[in-house]
């Protein structure tokens, strides 16, 4: 260590009970950004996860749709059209609603997301969920997310004692034949799957010439990109043509531009950085003040600002390291129990850790600077 570093670390130090209040202010900073883009990612994982298991290289929908939280409806027609274009390999139709499910056990109502499907057709990309397509083709029969909220009852415990289970769903008796893992999200805070037959009976849609999503499946040899130009130039804007990362994207733009979730989050950060920056300042700002003899010294015998910029650089980089590290292990704790409460997806990720570190380092830094103008205005004269 050279002597500045030797300086920065014993002024720190010096006052113990200011050096660990000062590391509690930036762990505190540190996990309230931590936190915000926590639920910010949370928010857009959840909001994609049904992206994620459509088993499509391009997805059509309603040229106006921005979210499945409001599906939309266009002609079944279209996706048969579709059909006839050269390297498409297979369509598949998915019809969603919001529809009310009763907790079984408390008789409580609740919202749930029901994706209509046919059984037939291998329309989802789920863990064994090819082998309970057969419970699908019988009618009244449905599949319900084991990771969905527990308001909706403990279907897991209740299926596993009895088999199959009865329930209301839409005001209609159903059976829960079987089990799947997809997760909560803020727009759906469980998810059922039944054939396009049970849901249109559930829905109280008897027509089946109305879906929400189609499907496609392009053929190995054939260009995606050149198939999706093919499909928008011919139906224009009857319909919207996606990539899956794009129809996915699609949902991330709603939720972070068209409410008012995303920018709340954003906020946060913002306001955490804001206090990381006034509680190291206060802290450098009170050893300036402190140690103002002695600084003055050190510029008495031509020791430039530079120098001693340096040095509350060094005790702000101190500051960051030891208030990340707490914060770090401190929202992994956060981040369980939170994912345990909400049912949603919250963790933690290098490029996450490395951001907030990066942040915790900058607002460090930006107040040691500032800090620094109070040494720079200090005569030797003035305080001898």
């Amino acid at each position: 260590m050279r002597v500045r570093d030797y300086l920065a670390w014993f002024q720190l130090i010096r006052q113990k009970g200011r050096f660990f209040v000062a590391i509690a202010g930036i762990s505190f900073a540190c996990i309230l950004i931590f936190m915000q883009l926590g639920f910010l990612e949370s928010l857009f994982v959840g909001a994609t996860r049904p992206h994620s298991i459509l088993n499509a290289d391009l997805v059509i929908a309603h040229p106006t749709l921005q979210t499945l939280l409001t599906p939309k409806s266009f002609a079944r027609e279209r996706l048969y059209q579709v059909k006839g274009f050269t390297g498409v390999e297979s369509v598949s139709a998915i019809q969603l609603a919001n529809l009310q499910w009763r907790n079984p056990v408390d008789h409580q109502i609740r919202a749930i997301l029901l994706l209509g499907i046919d059984p037939l057709k291998h329309a989802l990309i789920l863990p064994n969920f090819d082998s309970r397509l057969n419970e699908l083709k019988m009618f009244r029969r449905v599949l319900f997310d084991q990771k969905s909220r527990p308001e909706y009852g403990p279907i897991k415990q209740l299926l596993e004692r009895t088999g199959k289970l009865e329930v209301e769903l839409n005001d209609k008796n159903v059976t829960v034949a079987g089990l799947f893992s997809l997760g909560a999200s803020f727009a759906a805070d469980g998810t059922a799957i039944s054939s396009d037959t049970t849901f249109s009976y559930l829905s109280g849609n008897k027509s089946a010439s109305q879906i929400q999503l189609g499907l496609i499946k392009i053929s190995p040899d054939s260009s995606i990109a050149e198939v999706k130009r093919n499909l928008q130039r011919v139906f224009k804007n009857d319909i919207s043509v996606y990539t899956r990362d794009e129809f996915a994207q699609l949902e991330k733009t709603y939720w972070a531009d068209s409410t008012g979730i995303g920018f709340i989050f954003g906020l946060g950060v913002v306001v955490g950085f804001v206090v990381g920056v006034v509680i190291v300042y206060q802290i450098l700002h009170s050893d300036v003040q402190d140690h103002m003899p002695e600084y003055a010294t050190l510029k008495a015998m031509g020791y430039a600002d530079s120098y001693l910029l340096g040095v509350l650089l060094k005790e702000a980089l101190i500051l960051s390291g030891a208030g990340f590290v707490p914060a770090l292990l401190l929202t992994f704790f956060l981040y369980s129990i939170a994912e345990s409460a909400t049912s949603m997806p919250i963790f933690m990720t290098s490029e996450r850790a490395l951001f907030v570190f990066s942040l915790s380092l900058a607002m460090c830094s930006i107040s040691a600077v500032i800090a620094m103008k109070k040494l720079r205005d200090a005569d030797p004269a003035d305080v001898f």
